[in-house]
């Protein structure tokens, strides 16, 4: 495939599109969690057990840029927000559950061997 141009940015394939939108270590576990319900913010924090708070604001606000999630500031004392999948972000889940299937099988591919 011919590379091609999108946002302003250039991709050898949509493969590494994907993965920039959907990559790093926190992007998939958050769209995971959110794909039954809508989570506040503490809520994925704790979950979440080892991300910082930068890192989780960074990951979830590249996420709502990419449309993949919604945020929703509730103006009560004290505020709270809450976070939801897009229908675009929902369209990611077979993707995901692949790639927990194929580190499923991987692991255990890997443990058989020692």
């Amino acid at each position: 495939m011919p590379e091609f141009t999108f946002e302003g940015d250039v991709y050898q394939n949509p493969v590494e599109l994907a993965m920039h939108v959907m990559g790093g270590k926190w992007k998939m576990p958050i769209l995971w969690r959110l794909q039954r319900r809508t989570w506040r913010y503490n809520e994925l924090h704790r979950d979440l057990k080892r991300v910082s708070h930068k890192m989780l604001t960074q990951q979830l606000r590249e996420l709502e840029e990419a449309g993949l999630l919604t945020r929703t500031v509730h103006p009560v004392v004290p505020p709270h927000v809450d976070y939801a999948i897009t229908d675009l972000g929902q369209s990611a889940m077979p993707a995901i559950e692949a790639l927990r299937q194929w580190g499923m099988r991987y692991r255990a591919a890997r443990d058989r061997r020692r």
